[in-house]
């Protein structure tokens, strides 16, 4: 199974640093991996880092042991289609015409140019979404936040990834259908066989689908393992302002 792995990165801003030696992995086929940590602590940045739109000074990102910045041509649009990223600004729509038969049809051009074209319907990817199939028709501009999301997840999963990269991707989601979409999304998953980092402040989320968590701060890796174990105890500051901010959520971990 392909892995796609950061070694090693170091990234400034400022005087301080983004990644200092940071060092993660996740492997397709497996169970989904969380990132959590405090705000502008640089997961939303180590997510571009991982999928090729941030070249990072120091260290490698390979993925099946071939360097992402060093992919050229062919190689470079079959990592595009196998490795997806759905991010936080995933919602942003500056054409008033884009729909989201559009986007997902535009999608399905990226799995072909990557050797992973398939006849899925533009119509059952949106189903697979929970979303109605007629929602396909309408401007992005004209959807809520949530169902916007929804269609970023379709966009995502229309090439048939091997690796998802998730980052805060339900945010826009009220909390019943939340809990409706990660389960929804874990079966898929699950029977998709993707490897996935989701990185959010959800600690419900991540405790619910990712059975072991990373935890960012001071630029690196400082604690890996399930979630109940992170934050029970924890030893660095970063992580103690995690717990105590959501207190009712980690009492229900242990």
């Amino acid at each position: 199974m392909p892995t796609l792995k950061a070694n090693d990165l170091y990234l400034t801003y400022g005087d301080g640093y983004i990644f200092d030696g940071l060092s993660i992995a996740i492997d397709s086929g497996q169970p989904p991996v969380g990132l959590i940590g405090p705000s502008g602590v640089g997961k939303t940045t180590l997510i571009a880092a991982l999928s090729g739109q941030l070249k990072v000074p120091r260290g490698t990102v390979t993925f099946d042991g071939r360097p992402v910045n060093r992919l050229r041509l062919k190689s470079k649009s079959e990592f595009n289609a196998r490795v997806r990223a759905v991010s936080q600004y995933s919602m942003t729509v500056s054409d008033p015409r884009l729909t989201a038969d559009r986007r997902l049809r535009d999608a399905k051009k990226i799995a072909r140019r990557g050797g992973r074209s398939h006849a899925t319907l533009v119509e059952d990817m949106l189903i697979a979404v929970g979303m109605d199939p007629e929602a396909g028709y309408r401007p992005m501009l004209t959807l809520s936040g949530g169902e916007r999301q929804r269609v970023a997840l379709a966009t995502a999963l229309a090439t048939r990834p091997e690796i998802l990269l998730l980052d805060e991707p339900l945010t826009a989601l009220d909390p019943h259908s939340r809990g409706a979409m990660a389960r929804h999304l874990g079966d898929l998953i699950a029977q998709l066989g993707i490897g996935v980092l989701l990185a959010s402040h959800d600690l419900e989320l991540v405790e619910r689908l990712c059975p072991t968590v990373h935890a960012m701060a001071d630029g690196t890796i400082v604690a890996s393992g399930a979630l109940s174990e992170i934050l029970s105890d924890p030893e660095n500051e970063s992580l103690k302002e995690l717990a105590a901010a959501a207190p009712l959520a980690v009492q229900r971990f242990r």
